[in-house]
């Protein structure tokens, strides 16, 4: 989450009168994250989350990503809920933006990630996986494996600002996975975003699961490729196995993966970290001036990509 477009009391008043949802009583800009701007809007009734979809958003994916969430709350998942205006609108605009109003979820998310936590972590992902099932709707993951060598030649030999001979080194890496990536795997709705900041716990469990912004239809295993890569490594860089472990566990206790699952997690690792890699790398050389928010270091997906290019195989993730 984050603020790049700010909002006045005078237009959140406006906006808000078309909600059934009671009068406002507090109202925050959010500076986490990096895609939209949000804020926490309270009222004598409940609390909610306001969003505003930026330009990375395109305004036609809008509708999977409300429905998503609809769908999943419908579901019995513990996840933001679409809150509709008085005429039955849950997308509107508000300062040129399309904007929705959802519920909030209690809980918070950890910052020091242990075991235990990824192990709840990989069984509601499990859960989300089984209750998007029959959801409608598709999206095509436009950050998959063909959409990333125009987000690095987007970046350019201006990567070399950040690491000496860094665009080179993704080119060949991108090359690389170009050939090898898995096809033929489990499909579904994945959330391709679960990130600590986006999993909310109350004591050791899952409480909820927010940011559905980049959920797309792609393989269910690419899910829990990028859980290994966002919840598993520590602080100084290093694999910690227990973690992946108890991951890849708490999600087979709801779904199990297939042999083919297991045997491409290692490409789907690597490909993910190149992933995160990239879009920080565009990031980092794009940051708009005035956000409320840094960009994240590339270089940290950059430590992680070797670790996994040095992988021996999926032993290595506790598999």
């Amino acid at each position: 989450m984050a603020v790049y477009t700010p909002v006045s009391d005078d237009e959140l008043q406006t906006f808000l009168a078309d909600y059934d949802i009671g009068e406002v009583t507090s109202f925050a800009g959010i500076a986490e994250g990096v895609e939209n701007s949000n804020f926490l809007v309270r009222t004598t009734r409940s609390t909610y989350i306001l969003t505003l979809y930026e330009k990375r958003v395109k305004s036609d994916d809008l509708p999977f990503f409300v429905g998503l969430m609809e769908h999943l709350a419908d579901k019995g998942l513990s996840c933001p809920r679409p809150v509709p205006s008085r005429d039955g609108a849950t997308l509107r605009t508000l300062n040129g933006r399309p904007a929705a109003v959802v519920t909030f979820l209690e809980g918070m998310w950890h910052r020091r990630i242990q075991p235990a936590y990824c192990r709840s972590l990989g069984a509601a992902m499990a859960e989300m996986h089984v209750a998007g099932a029959d959801f409608p709707m598709t999206r095509a993951n436009d950050l998959s494996v063909a959409g990333w060598r125009p987000l690095l030649e987007a970046c350019g030999m201006q990567s070399n600002q950040i690491y000496h001979g860094l665009y080179n080194a993704l080119n060949q890496e991108l090359g690389f996975l170009e050939r090898v990536w898995p096809t033929g795997l489990p499909t579904g709705t994945i959330h391709a975003d679960l990130f600590p900041d986006n999993v909310f716990f109350l004591g050791g469990e899952v409480s909820g699961i927010i940011d559905f912004y980049f959920a797309c239809t792609d393989a269910l295993a690419y899910d829990l490729a990028i859980c290994l890569n966002a919840w598993c490594f520590e602080p100084d860089g290093s694999f910690n196995v227990t973690k992946a472990r108890q991951l890849v566990t708490g999600y087979q206790t709801v779904r199990t993966l297939s042999a083919a699952e297991r045997e491409a997690m290692p490409i789907l690792a690597r490909g993910s970290a190149l992933r995160f890699l990239l879009t920080r790398l565009y990031d980092w050389l794009n940051h708009p001036e005035g956000a409320f928010v840094k960009p994240k270091d590339p270089m940290e997906y950059h430590q992680k990509l070797r670790f996994h290019q040095s992988a021996s195989g999926s032993a290595a993730y506790g598999l």
